[in-house]
């Protein structure tokens, strides 16, 4: 056996496999050899013993003869001699035998094992390769791992505890849309209170010339009937049908106008800023009968009146043309100095006016009318349509406000600062912001405001503009006080000096005193500087937020770049300007529809009253213009012989109309904007330039055709009327 394995472990070593499972091979075999010789040597041992033995063997035979008893001695000594030898030689022969097994089982297992080794080998090279390959990932997501724990920690560490607030439907971040829609909901109420009002009255004084003209056109006719033997009531009641009929025709006309086109127009205005129902169109019975209410008023009850008036006549007195309007001295004459300097047409004007009261007040209050109509209306549009392009280009120049979590780490504003360096952001500039409430106003909502401070005044003057708005005088930021928005003082009642309290967003109270107001149309506003921070708050001052300037100052660009920002995790929110221009543009729109109706009612308001009086004068003074033709006055010098007063009457409703449409376009942008708006108080000169234009256009029409009236003027019918 230990051959074969000398053999086999030879020709290993021939073929050069000499590695671990030679090595522990060899030693074994080794270790069997040395086993054997010392086997064969103990073998050899025992022979040489079995040798002596034998010898002394043959030596006692040899003395067996010398005594008998030490022969039986030497017997069993030799006897015990070769059972050993014999013993020693089995344990040989098994040792031998037991370790060449031993030797091939060895060689079997290192065989197995060796094989096993090189499978564990190239499994663990493979394991090995695949561990290296992932181990860089692994030490990646491990330290990825550790650096967000540790940020974790840093932000748990800056965790504070939150503060919880209750809103309304009218606050909040949702109230938005709820509270346009109120604006202009308030907007229609509003205007519906004030002009159907004023039109009636105006509609009022034209429809009651206008019936007491008809009865003065028709003296003749009624006497003519009294002389007949019709009783008063009997002529009267033709006057009041015809008012009863005309002002029934009229106001259907109206009332379906009303339930229809008008509401339509209105919805309209609302569906322009928000996604609304098909409109429902309601018959409003009230409202109905007090419009035919009114109408009969301003219709029959004039009728009725002049006519009564009339009736008291004689027949014979009632065939005769009405008398002139007796002429009295007067209030210029008692000014001799003026008086005298006036040449005689002046005069005759002049007289004339005061001549007829009832024309003059018509005409003064018709144009008034008119005027004040356009001028609000004109005003108000010019109030409304600048305020977005004042806010959002000479006032406020940032596009977004973003503002951080109250958690951040050193991490998340690495963000932040790298994406504020990106190619989209013009500049930014740090500071301090918070979100600040006071209930207040007409409906006594909790009003945002926005709190805005820096520690570096001359780079915030790039991000806001701070100034008053008459003087344009800079609204500068001091440690003692800070700057407000002008909608804020008047909502509050404050001025420059004063103090007043705001609720921070933790709901505690703070006191600010105001050191400056400054123009703002839009939103709610406090600006102050890091020192006064510090002392109204108690707290030291650091920033939060950031205001940014982006490149593109588009709506859409504004609204993409917030949508990055909001992506960020340490952003908390992002102010832009693009929600307060919507806004601003809804109400605007709506409102500008709105002024579009009343400048229109107006301009025809104005056609209608000065015609209608100017007719009414010519047809009136018909006789008195003839005879002036005949004394040899030309047609021009004729028309404005009669038309200077209407002229100089309607200059009076010009200026009392700007005056009360002054008061009216007062009203309209302090009662109508919301809380958080604020319409530009100042007239535009284009509200006080149209009117007179419009005026003075109609005027020119007006007096083309009464030119044109007088010009063709048959002057002998005219004289022969009275017969």
């Amino acid at each position: 056996m230990l051959d074969k394995v000398g053999a086999t472990l030879g020709k290993w070593e021939q073929t050069g496999i000499t590695g671990k499972l030679y090595e522990q091979i060899r030693g074994k075999y080794d270790m069997a050899i040395n086993q054997y010789n010392e086997a064969c040597a103990e073998y050899n041992r025992q022979l040489n013993a079995y040798n002596a033995g034998l010898q002394q063997y043959q030596n006692a035979v040899a003395r067996l003869d010398q005594g008998s008893q030490a022969y039986r001695s030497n017997a069993d000594n030799l006897a015990q001699a070769s059972k050993q030898i014999a013993e020693k030689q089995n344990e040989l022969g098994k040792a031998v035998s037991q370790a060449g097994k031993q030797v091939a089982d060895g060689v079997t297992q290192l065989i197995q094992g060796q094989r096993d080794i090189d499978k564990a080998e190239t499994e663990y090279q493979s394991k090995l390769a695949e561990f290296n390959a992932q181990k860089p990932e692994a030490e990646r997501k491990i330290s990825e791992a550790e650096r967000q724990i540790t940020l974790a920690e840093e932000k748990i560490d800056n965790l504070t505890v939150p503060a919880y607030s209750v809103s309304g439907r009218r606050e909040g971040l949702t109230s938005q849309g709820y509270c346009v829609y109120m604006v202009i909901e308030g907007i229609v109420a509003k205007l519906a209170d004030i002009f159907p009002i004023f039109l009636y009255f105006v509609a009022a004084l034209v429809t009651f010339s206008t019936m007491g003209r008809m009865v003065d056109e028709e003296r003749t006719n009624s006497g003519t009937l009294k002389a007949l033997g019709y009783g008063n009531a009997d002529v009267m009641l033709k006057f009041t049908v015809y008012g009863f009929a005309a002002s029934t025709l009229g106001t259907c006309i109206g009332v379906l106008a009303g339930h229809t086109l008008l509401p339509l127009i209105v919805a309209h205005a609302y569906s322009a800023g928000f996604t609304m129902p098909d409109i429902m169109l309601k018959f409003h019975p009230w409202i109905t009968m007090a419009a035919f209410a009114l109408a009969w008023i301003s219709a029959v009850v004039p009728a009725w009146l002049a006519a009564s008036k009339e009736l008291r006549e004689k027949p014979a007195s009632l065939l005769l043309p009405k008398p002139p309007a007796k002429g009295s001295k007067i209030l210029l004459e008692h000014f001799p100095p003026l008086w005298n300097r006036l040449n005689f047409t002046h005069k005759v004007t002049a007289r004339n006016i005061f001549r007829y009261k009832t024309r003059m007040f018509m005409t003064i209050f018709g144009v008034c009318g008119a005027v004040s109509l356009l001028t609000a209306g004109l005003a108000v549009q010019s109030s409304i349509g600048q305020i977005g392009n004042r806010q959002f280009e000479e006032l406020i120049h940032y596009d977004l406000i973003v503002a951080e979590e109250s958690d951040t780490n050193s991490a998340q504003r690495e963000e932040i600062a790298t994406t504020l360096k990106g190619k989209t952001v013009q500049s930014s500039t740090a500071v301090r912001y918070e979100e600040l409430s006071k209930t207040a106003g007409k409906e006594n909502d909790k009003q945002s405001i926005t709190l805005l401070a820096t520690d570096d005044a001359y780079n915030f003057n790039e991000y806001l503009t701070l100034r008053d708005r008459k003087t344009h005088q800079p609204q500068i930021l001091v440690n003692n006080g800070a700057v407000i928005s002008e909608r804020l003082a008047e909502m509050l009642n404050v001025s420059v000096g004063d103090t007043f309290t705001v609720n921070d967003e933790n709901g505690a109270q703070r006191t600010i005193k105001v050191a400056g107001i400054s123009e703002m149309y839009i939103g709610h506003f406090i600006f102050m500087n890091a020192q006064c921070y510090e002392h109204v708050f108690g707290d030291q001052y650091s920033t939060n937020a950031y205001m940014v300037r982006l490149k593109d100052h588009s709506n859409a660009n504004t609204e993409r770049q917030g949508a990055k920002f909001m992506k960020l995790a340490a952003v908390r929110g992002v102010v832009q300007n693009t929600t307060q221009k919507n806004m601003v543009s809804t109400i605007v729109g709506s409102l500008n529809q709105i002024m579009e109706v009343l400048i229109l009612v107006a301009v025809l308001l104005a056609v209608v009253i000065l015609y209608d009086l100017t007719n009414l004068n010519v047809s009136e003074r018909i006789r008195e213009l003839s005879t002036i033709k005949v004394l040899g006055f030309h047609t021009s010098e004729t028309t404005m012989y009669i038309y200077r007063e209407t002229i100089l009457l309607s200059l009076l409703g010009i200026l009392a109309g700007y005056g009360f449409g002054e008061w009216l376009h007062r009203y309209i942008i302090t009662e109508v904007p919301p809380d958080e708006v604020m319409f530009d108080p100042a007239i535009s000169w284009i509200a006080l330039a149209a009117p007179a234009i419009v005026v003075a256009v109609v005027l020119a029409v007006l007096g083309w055709i009464v030119y044109r009236q007088l010009e063709t003027v048959d002057m002998l019918e005219a004289l022969k009327s009275v017969e």
